[in-house]
Order: structure tokens, then C-alpha cells, then sequence
């Protein structure tokens, strides 16, 4: 599933981190990559450790948290605290696969899927698509500042060279209550149709039982 979840971050606060971003003590992308991803890819990175990632890290989880969509979507067990990066005169990250698990703090998160949110409006730079892969061939997202696309962590993806301007992205990876990314797309379907229902038609005996087989689905399904 693909999903772009818009406004995570307000216009104000995405200029907000743009500004912190642009006077950062940027390193070279390599550090973080494996041992095939580091062949291709070519941008800066934020270190994992700098207060900087962190305070705006966790800025991110704090909305996420208070997100009903990407909640109801992720089913979020753990997060891998977000990374950022930067790519301009034409930076580049060819095709590539995220690894399975995550080192985080002692111990270890499970990729169900990855997350990026766009800082720069699309209109300040030129290329630097992110270009992900599903059956069907190869999907092209470039999103406003602050809107964040979820998309499984499973896909092969790239970002495109920036040929103008500067792109700058704050970057994570969910382990899902449930692994399975069919059983997660029908949990999302279901309780966005209750809450139509629930809107419209509130007093419908029905909406209880509705309601039991989605938390009972849950119970069978997640992982705790």
C-alpha cells in the first residue's frame, strides 16, 4: 500500500526545519549505507546522534503519534527514529533495497515499511523524485513540504538526481503490529468505512459488531 498522508507538518513548521537544516552539520550519506547501497549512493546526511536529528526527530514521532491516519495505517509497534538528508548538484541515490531490521539503541526493528517526509517545496528544486517499484512498474512521488508518503519497505526505490535546487527529506522505517501488508490494507479499509459509518449513520446497531470483527482481526493479527 501507498499511501501520501498530507500536512504532517504544518507550512510554518516545514520552513521552520528548513531553516534549522540549512546550517547542519552535513556528512557524507555513505556512512549509513550497505555495503551495495553505498556504490550509489551519492547525498549528505544528518549523524543519527546529532542533537539536532534528534530534536527534530522527535518532533515527528510526537505528530505521528497524534495522527490518526498514519496510525490507523502504520499500526505502529516501533519506529526507527527519523534520519534526515539532503541532495543538490546532482546528488543521486540509484536502486536500492532498505535492510530488513534496523539497529535501534540495543536492539532491533523490523522494516514492515519506510517513510519519507518532504521538507522542500517541490517547486525549489528540480528532479529528486523518489521512484519506487511495484508490480506494475515504477511509481514517481514528489510531495509538498511537510506531507509524508508510506510505502512498503519491501520495494526496490530511488531518489533522482536534483539537478537545481536542494531537496531535504526527514526519512524512517515502522515495524507494524502486523507484518502482513495485505492484513494491514484491509484493517486500514475497514476502519475507514466505520468511520464514514460512524459519522453518518451513528446509531446503527450494526456499527458495534463492525467494530468487534476489526479489534478481533487485530487480536488475531498483531504482534505484541
Amino acid at each position: 500500500m501507498f499511501l501520501t498522508i498530507p500536512n504532517v507538518l504544518a507550512a510554518d513548521e516545514a520552513a521552520a526545519f528548513r531553516q534549522a537544516l540549512a546550517d547542519a552539520d552535513w556528512n557524507d550519506g555513505r556512512a549509513t549505507a550497505g555495503y551495495l547501497s553505498q556504490r550509489v549512493k551519492h547525498n549528505s546526511q544528518l549523524r543519527e546522534d546529532h542533537p539536532l536529528a534528534q530534536r527534530l526527530g522527535a518532533r515527528i514521532q510526537d505528530l505521528l503519534d497524534r495522527n490518526q491516519t498514519f496510525i490507523s495505517a502504520a499500526l505502529p509497534l516501533k519506529i526507527v527514529p527519523p534520519l534526515f538528508n539532503r541532495y543538490r548538484d546532482g546528488e543521486v541515490y540509484g536502486r536500492h533495497i532498505d535492510g530488513g531490521v534496523r539497529p535501534v539503541g540495543g536492539h532491533r526493528v523490523r522494516t514492515d515499511l519506510s517513510a519519507t517526509l518532504f521538507l522542500s517545496p517541490p517547486d525549489s528544486y528540480d528532479g529528486g523524485e523518489l521512484m519506487v517499484e511495484d508490480g506494475a512498474g515504477e511509481r514517481s512521488f514528489k510531495l509538498g513540504a511537510g506531507d509524508l508518503l508510506l510505502y512498503p519497505a519491501t520495494s526496490v526505490h530511488r531518489v533522482a538526481p536534483v539537478t537545481r535546487g536542494e531537496r531535504l527529506a526527514g526519512f524512517f522505517w515502522i515495524q507494524s503490529m502486523v507484518r502482513s501488508g495485505e492484513q494491514r490494507a484491509l484493517l486500514f479499509q475497514l476502519d475507514n468505512a466505520l468511520r464514514v459509518l460512524g459519522r453518518d449513520v451513528p446509531d446503527h446497531p450494526s456499527l458495534v459488531e463492525m467494530m468487534g470483527v476489526y479489534h478481533n482481526l487485530i487480536r488475531q493479527w498483531a504482534d505484541s
